[in-house]
C-alpha cells in the first residue's frame, strides 16, 4: 500500500504521523511510504533519516496526500480539505464533536476517516491511542500553568510548591482520568495542594490508593465545584466524554469569583472545553485574559514536546497503521478496537457519539 505522511500545518504542530523507525517497519512489510519534505524536522527527524529507512521524500503536500492511506497527527485543516479523496483512508486525531465543518467535508468527500481518539479496546473502556497524548497533556498542563502563574507572564505570582513559612499554591483538577491523574502527579511532585473532582466513585477509590492523603478527592457535583474553583490558583479541565463535546462545568459567573491572575488550563478544549469562558488558542498565542483570569486553551498541547510525543504516539499507533496497510478497510472488520475508531465512511457518520452531536447530518 502507498502511505502518505504530510507535514502538519496546525500552528506550531511539530509532531509527525510516522517516525523513521515506524517507516522502517512498514517498509520491511512491503509498503511504500511517501513523506513530505521536512515533515519530521520539528520532532528531530531529517529527510535523510527517512530516506535511510526506505521512505521517498516528496516536495509538495499534494504528493504526500495523493495516497491510499494518510497517517497524520492532527485533523485536516481547511487548507487541506482539497487533498481529501473518495476511497482514501485517513488515520489521525479528528475530534469531530467540536468541528462541524470538518465533519461535513469528510461526509461530502467520501473518505474513510478513523480517529485515534475513539479507537477503543473492547470491554476494557480503554483508549490506547488517546492515552499517550493524555499523559503528556496532563503533565504539561501543570508545567504551563505554573509558568503562567508567574507575574512576568501576567499571573498571580504564586509558586505552586510554596516555601517554608508560605503555603503552597492550590491546583484544582476537574476529572480524574488519565489527564487528571498525570496532572496530579506533577502538581503533587511540585508540592502544591491538589484537589481532584470526578463523578466516578470507583475512579476516586483508585486515586486514593495512588495518592493517599496527598490529594483531596471529591465527588464532582455543582456544590463541590462552586466551592473548589474560587480557591484555585490553577484550575485544570480534564473532562472526557468519548466522541462528544465536554460538558460545561464552570460558568462565567464562577470564573468571576476566582482571584485575579489565577490560571485556567483546559485540556478538554479539543472537545469543546468544560470552562464557559475558554476558547481554543494556539502555541503562538497560548493565553488570553478574561474576567481577570488567564486562560490557556491550546488544543494540541503535546505538540510542544514533539520529540517525545511523536515517539510515544507511534509506539501506540504503529500496530494499527500496519494492519490498515496490510488489510486496507478489511482491518476494520478484523480488529474491533480499530472499528470503534471509524467516524465517517461512505458519506455517512458511523460513530454513535458523533451521530448524537450532529443528528441532522445522519
Amino acid at each position: 500500500m502507498e502511505i502518505g505522511v504530510p507535514k502538519e500545518t496546525k500552528d506550531r504542530e511539530f509532531r509527525v504521523g510516522l517516525s523513521p523507525s515506524s517507516v522502517r517497519v512498514l517498509k520491511e512489510a512491503g509498503h511504500n511510504i511517501f513523506v513530505e519534505t521536512q515533515a519530521g524536522a520539528g520532532a528531530g527527524f531529517t529527510d535523510d533519516d527517512y530516506i535511510s529507512v526506505g521512505a521517498e521524500i516528496v516536495t509538495t503536500p499534494e504528493a504526500a496526500w495523493n495516497r491510499e492511506l494518510i497517517v497524520k497527527v492532527k485533523e485536516p485543516l481547511k487548507s487541506e480539505y482539497k487533498f481529501l479523496q473518495k476511497g482514501q483512508i485517513i488515520f489521525t486525531y479528528l475530534h469531530l464533536a467540536a468541528d462541524r465543518k470538518l465533519t461535513e467535508h469528510l461526509i461530502d468527500c467520501g473518505v474513510t476517516a478513523i480517529a485515534y481518539e475513539t479507537v477503543e479496546l473492547p470491554g476494557a473502556n480503554k483508549l490506547p491511542l488517546l492515552t499517550p497524548m493524555s499523559i503528556i497533556a496532563g503533565r504539561l498542563a501543570v508545567q504551563f500553568g505554573a509558568r503562567y502563574l508567574e507575574s512576568q507572564q501576567g499571573g498571580r505570582g504564586v509558586l505552586l510548591g510554596g516555601v517554608p513559612g508560605v503555603k503552597p499554591g492550590k491546583v484544582v483538577i476537574l476529572g480524574g482520568g488519565v489527564v487528571g491523574t498525570e496532572a496530579a502527579k506533577i502538581a503533587v511532585g511540585m508540592g502544591a495542594t491538589v484537589q481532584i473532582l470526578d463523578v466516578n466513585v470507583d475512579r476516586l477509590s483508585y486515586l486514593e490508593t495512588l495518592f493517599g492523603s496527598r490529594v483531596e478527592l471529591l465527588y464532582s457535583n455543582s456544590a463541590h465545584i462552586e466551592q473548589a474553583v474560587p480557591q484555585a490558583d490553577l484550575l485544570i479541565g480534564a473532562v472526557l466524554v468519548l466522541g462528544r463535546r465536554a460538558p460545561i462545568l464552570v460558568s462565567r459567573e464562577l470564573v468571576k469569583k476566582m482571584h485575579p491572575g489565577t490560571v485556567i488550563v483546559d485540556v478538554a478544549v479539543d472537545q469543546g472545553g468544560c470552562i464557559e469562558t475558554l476558547h481554543p488558542t494556539s502555541h503562538t498565542n497560548p493565553v488570553y485574559e478574561e474576567e481577570g483570569v488567564l486562560h490557556y486553551g491550546v488544543p494540541n498541547m503535546p505538540g510542544a514536546v514533539p520529540w517525545t510525543a511523536t515517539q510515544a504516539l507511534n509506539n501506540s499507533t504503529l500496530p494499527y497503521v500496519r494492519q490498515l496497510a496490510n488489510e486496507g478497510v478489511k482491518a476494520l472488520v478484523n480488529n474491533p478496537a480499530l472499528a470503534k475508531g471509524l467516524n465517517v465512511d461512505h458519506h455517512k457518520i458511523v460513530h454513535p457519539a458523533v451521530q448524537s452531536v450532529f443528528p441532522d447530518l445522519v
